[in-house]
């Protein structure tokens, strides 16, 4: 029935379009950031694992990002299967209220950070008033943390709502009809489905933490975290071999999370059926 609709020799039509824009807007670029990275016989690539600033970037990075990948994972878990399960009034509002960073820039949200934990921010305002001392951090990896975990909230939470609107519920009835309480319902039957979406909804997270440009520019004074290394390199030092040789280091770590979670997805989905 397919090959009757999508005739062999077609096919290749209807991913054409697809294809140039792959080709036009990561293949081709990707080339030329490795081409560059390489230059000098791969002196960068030496250079960078013999450097404690560029190590020290990396790992803080990569810390940072699974850091904001497992604390929204559990609390967007927990806020979804509550918000998919319970019927209240103002349910519909606070779904609003906690999507709404979807709508907002990573400069805006890395704003609202130093708004609420900056110099002049809320917090410090607070704790002066009844510590006697300023407290600040907006500028460090915890404010970096939090403005991460803010933007990565909604995203987790609208796929863990969509995941848990399609289980069965006879499912948790037999486990607690069979003596299961609570916590095995949880740890037996509503974790292993919602699996594929946990692993797809934390590789995205992760990925979206690590590149993240607009929200590190407006916090990370105090620390380096990894694109803000590439944009010094590329923009201050002018060192256009080590920004690219970071950048594809970037994208592998990256494309290796986003693979591996292709694989745990399947072999998941895979074990539920």
């Amino acid at each position: 029935m397919r090959d009757a609709i999508f005739p062999a020799r077609r096919r290749w039509l209807f991913l054409a379009p697809a294809l140039t824009v792959f080709a036009a807007f990561w293949l081709l670029p990707m080339a030329a950031l490795v081409g560059v990275s390489a230059e000098q016989r791969g002196a960068s690539y030496a250079a960078m694992v013999a450097s404690p600033r560029y190590l020290r970037s990396l790992l803080a990075t990569l810390g940072l990002s699974l850091g904001v990948t497992l604390a929204t994972v559990v609390l967007s878990t927990v806020a979804g299967l509550f918000l998919e399960r319970r019927r209240f009034a103002g349910r519909e509002l606070l779904i609003a209220v906690l999507t709404l960073p979807l709508a907002f820039p990573g400069v805006v949200v890395g704003f609202m950070i130093i708004m609420l934990a900056g110099r002049q921010g809320l917090i410090g305002t607070l704790t002066q008033a009844l510590l006697g001392e300023r407290s600040v951090f907006a500028y460090s990896l915890t404010g970096l943390f939090l403005g991460y975990l803010y933007f990565s909230i909604p995203r987790v939470i609208l796929t863990v709502m969509a995941a848990a609107e399609k289980l069965d519920p006879r499912l948790e009835e037999a486990a607690r009809s069979l003596g299961a309480g609570s916590w095995a319902v949880v740890r037996d039957v509503l974790l292993p489905a919602l699996r594929p979406a946990l692993i797809a909804s934390a590789s995205m997270c992760f990925a979206t933490s690590i590149g993240a440009f607009g929200t590190a520019f407006t916090l990370a004074t105090d620390v380096d975290v990894l694109p803000m290394t590439i944009y010094n390199e590329f923009t201050l030092n002018a060192n256009m071999t080590m920004a690219a040789a970071l950048s594809v280091v970037l994208g592998l770590v990256t494309w290796g999370v986003l693979a591996l979670s292709q694989w745990l997805g399947g072999e998941a989905a895979g074990a539920a059926a």
